[in-house]
């Protein structure tokens, strides 16, 4: 390799370096950390926070009152009415063009999100983070004891690879996880808007304790998801830790 490719010494040591220190970072993650974390989560399912009954618990106040409604005509005779419908014709149909009360500021100050999901959502999310970068490393690790490209002699090979695709599946689960979670937050913006616009509608205020149920029972399958896949690769990697480590065999061992 060195009369092919000059490589700066000090570079090498710091680049080997860096190589058994994710090993040895890999290794104990999947010996150690694994196991302690899936424990750690199925007792956090365990845990009153998550395992509310009566899901009326965590709903929270719209504290947004409903406005006596105010009638305003200025069609006072038929000329008028006339030259309204004729507008409304140049302009296109109105019918369909329902205008809401104007919101200059809140009536009861900044309008708060539903603080129960709020708290079991900053629980929720170190779990995920620390998942995605448990995973980066692992998966860093196996992708380095793959051994060159060689014909024959590949099936150890084959199951680094599967490793490190079921690695890069359960990051981009867990990353999609903290998407959801900006969408609840996004959604449920945006129908809080649309009862301080339109606070007659009884239905906005019921889609908003619909999805804050809705965001409620999703964090809780997170959290078993977490755990589940904290289970599946811990098996998955040591029953198949012999491949990982020596994918391919030497012609010695062969033999025997």
């Amino acid at each position: 390799m060195s009369s092919l490719l000059k490589v700066d010494n000090e570079i090498k040591t710091k680049v080997d370096a860096f190589r058994e220190r994710i090993t040895a970072e890999a290794e104990d993650l999947v010996a150690n950390f694994f196991p302690k974390k899936l424990l750690e989560l199925d007792h956090f399912l365990k845990d009153p926070i998550i395992n509310i009954s009566e899901l009326k618990e965590i709903h929270s106040e719209i504290n947004l009152t409903v406005p006596d409604p105010i009638l305003l005509s200025n069609l006072h005779d038929g000329l008028e009415a006339q030259n309204a419908k004729k507008r409304k014709l140049e302009d296109g149909s109105a019918d369909d063009k329902v205008t809401g009360t104007k919101v200059f500021v809140m009536p009861g100050g900044m309008m708060k999100s539903n603080a129960k999901l709020v708290d079991l959502i900053e629980k929720v999310k170190p779990e995920i983070r620390t998942l995605i970068e448990k995973c980066n490393t692992v998966k860093m690790w196996v992708q380095l004891l793959i051994p060159r490209i060689e014909d024959g002699n590949n099936f150890g090979v084959s199951i680094q690879e599967e490793t490190v695709a079921e690695l890069r599946t359960v990051e981009g689960e867990a990353a999609s996880y903290l998407d959801q979670i900006s969408r609840y937050y996004i959604t449920r913006a945006k129908l809080v808007s649309k009862i301080a616009k339109y606070p007659h509608v009884e239905d906005y205020r019921r889609t908003v304790t619909e999805i804050d149920e809705k965001e409620y029972i999703s964090l809780k399958i997170i959290v078993s998801e977490l755990r589940n896949q904290y289970v599946t690769l811990h098996d998955m990697i040591l029953k198949n830790i012999e491949k990982i480590k020596r994918p391919r065999s030497s012609n010695t061992d062969a033999l025997y």
